[in-house]
């Protein structure tokens, strides 16, 4: 017998860490999708304040987004609140994200990207009204914002998350499951 206690073993099916400890600070994700997420939701939310819609057939008088439906301002604000998420997360999580919000953040500005298309071709709140609504900048600035907002949510969805390995944090080739 030695004086020494024998080495633990892996349990079965994993491989034992690395003899190198894991690095001091974790790789973080990238800011680059976070950035254009942001440019993305405060372009959607300037879209409001410009019209949305022109009436009758000389498009005058114009009505803005805030004037047209109130689902275009609670569009914006939901951006507004899913990015100081993703900003939060950001700083909390040691590698830079929460991948279940930022997916989530992409879901819904992929609908309401949707939605403002879907607006472009047929502005709502007109048919009970009889109106004859067309289309107005604002709604085209609003499909902009929300294609950059699910833009810079997919690129930073797309980067290390804290259920990710990264291999220098591990011996090369050893499966950490």
């Amino acid at each position: 017998m030695s004086g020494t206690a024998p080495r633990p073993r892996a349990a079965s099916g994993t491989a034992p860490r690395s003899a190198h400890p894991a690095p001091s600070s974790p790789r973080k994700a990238s800011a680059a999708g976070l950035g254009v997420a942001a440019v993305g939701v405060v372009v959607l939310n300037i879209a409001p304040f410009m019209n949305w819609v022109g009436l009758g057939a000389d498009e005058e008088p114009r009505r803005t987004g805030y004037e047209t439906d109130s689902l275009v301002p609670f569009m914006a604000y939901l951006g507004l609140g899913l990015l100081l998420a993703m900003v939060y997360a950001r700083g909390r999580s040691d590698h830079g994200q929460h991948r279940g919000l930022t997916l989530v953040s992409m879901a819904v500005a992929l609908a309401v990207t949707v939605q403002a298309i879907a607006f472009s071709f047929n502005p709502m709140g007109g048919l009970e009204r009889g109106d004859d609504l067309s289309a107005q900048i604002g709604v085209y600035v609003a499909i902009v914002g929300a294609a950059l907002w699910a833009l810079g949510s997919g690129l930073l969805a797309k980067e290390i998350e804290g259920d990710d390995h990264d291999q220098t944090d591990y011996e090369h080739g050893a499966d950490v499951r």
